[in-house]
């Protein structure tokens, strides 16, 4: 039989693979809870790899086979290199690369005010939302400010069982019959996503007692005053925690699956990974939801100064690594949605539950901006997932003209690396509450395992 089929994962799984899968979700959902921002996740993923032997890495600082090092950029952006024994001149480097910043709401910078007898914060939107997904549900607050003595301080609230969360409001229907005309995208506009973030007042204060009364309630827990939100990097996210979805519990709920679904595996692979072979780096970047700018994004040359140190260190061409090395792009792909079939080309699509997505190209239109990896390459990486039994599936973002998305996998092809996107299928990604299906978390680990390892 010369047919291509696509797999349900749960359909041809053992009890034991099931288990395997269902133990690994669990694994991902606390990560999931527990780094909200990439701040978070940076400091999460620090914590974990120091238990298996990790160290901090200097740049300059000779690298040796075995070594296992990682480079925390300004903690919002993670690398971790596991040195391998081979030449990199011959064998190059492998590369994972995922992103671990997700849509949300930033604070901005001169926030807080009072209206209507209500203190409230001003935000700005960070990465591509409808914005009236992130009215009328609970909110959390996290990041870091830095005080005028040249201190910091670490915000999370909305969190912890009895923690207040925040808020912004919609219009009720009653008062809509305007509101309900416009279109989507128009619904909301941007400078109404305010956070609502007190109401008692400052009996004291006569101009803006409610503001007067939060920034004392800032100033006793945090010691922050007014101004220090000029140096502050804070923003707001759905509290909602990651849950199981499903009688069968085959679906896992959850804020920021875009990118950390597939950050989670990428890391854990390294984690586990046997082989030593190999030089591998895992990329936890920051940016990609705003296009990849800044110190903390893949357009920085930070990932050029951290090949080259490998270079380096073997006495080898720089290039030549470069030109023999080759990387997975791991962000997530759109999963084909039932309720909404008609923006999908069913042939061409990830399924939930038919393992991790391969993206020969991604972009928009005619494949603008778009890696569009060799045949080689896909035929090379086809034959890896193959012989490591892997579950994989090839996946694209809709129906061509429809629209499209962007993936850090340009950046690093940029350098003469041969990159693929690969990725687990989202339902509702950008949304504040994201579903995917465990059985394609595990799938993806498996893929990133077999390329460590191969």
């Amino acid at each position: 039989m010369y047919n291509y089929q696509k797999k349900n994962i749960f359909k041809e799984s053992t009890a034991e693979k099931l288990k395997e899968i269902f133990d690994y979700a669990e694994g991902y959902k606390t990560f999931l809870d527990e780094s909200k921002t990439e701040r978070e996740a940076v400091k999460y993923l620090i914590a974990e790899a120091e238990k298996q032997g990790y160290t901090a890495y200097n740049l300059g600082e000779k690298l040796n086979p075995g070594d296992k090092k990682y480079y925390n950029n300004r903690n919002k952006n993670l690398y971790l290199m596991r040195i391998g024994t081979e030449n990199p001149a011959t064998d190059g480097v492998r590369i994972m690369a995922a992103h671990i910043d997700s849509p949300r709401l930033d604070i901005k910078q001169n926030p807080l005010y009072e209206k209507s007898s209500q203190a409230l914060l001003k935000t700005h939107y960070y990465g591509g939302i409808k914005k009236y997904q992130w009215t009328a549900i609970p909110l959390s607050l996290h990041g870091k400010v830095m005080l005028s003595d040249g201190s910091s301080i670490e915000i999370r609230i909305g969190e912890e069982e009895g923690d207040p969360v925040f808020y912004v409001s919609d219009l009720l229907p009653h008062l809509a019959a305007k509101q309900m005309q416009k279109t989507a995208s128009e619904v909301i506009d941007g400078e109404t996503l305010n956070i609502w973030i007190g109401s008692i007042p400052d009996k004291e204060t006569e101009k803006d007692p409610v503001k007067q009364n939060i920034l004392n309630l800032l100033h006793e827990k945090y010691g922050m005053e007014e101004e220090d939100f000029l140096s502050a990097d804070l923003c707001a996210v759905p509290a909602f925690k990651a849950k199981d979805v499903g009688l069968d519990r085959a679906l896992i709920g959850g804020y920021g699956h875009d990118d950390r679904v597939c950050s989670y595996p990428e890391f854990t692979a390294l984690m586990q990974c046997q082989g030593t072979k190999h030089t591998v780096f895992s990329i936890l970047a920051d940016k990609e939801e705003v296009g990849s700018d800044s110190v903390t994004g893949m357009s920085c040359d930070l990932m050029t100064d951290l090949l080259n140190a490998v270079a380096d260190s073997f006495g080898v061409n720089a290039a030549q690594m470069r030109s023999r090395s080759m990387c997975l792009s791991a962000d997530v792909t759109s999963a084909y949605d039932p309720n909404f079939s008609d923006v999908y080309e069913s042939n061409n699509t990830g399924y939930l539950s038919s393992g991790v997505a391969l993206m020969k190209f991604t972009g928009a239109r005619g494949k603008s901006g778009s890696n569009d990896a060799t045949v080689e390459y896909v035929g090379a990486i086809r034959k890896m997932l193959n012989d490591a039994g892997v579950v994989w599936q090839m996946g694209e973002l809709g129906k061509v003209d429809i629209g499209g998305g962007g993936t850090v996998a340009k950046f690093i092809a940029k350098l003469n690396i041969d990159t693929i996107d690969v990725g687990v299928p989202v339902i509702s990604m950008h949304a504040p509450y994201e579903l995917i299906s465990k059985a394609d978390l595990y799938e993806t680990h498996k893929a990133f395992l077999a390329f460590c390892e191969d």
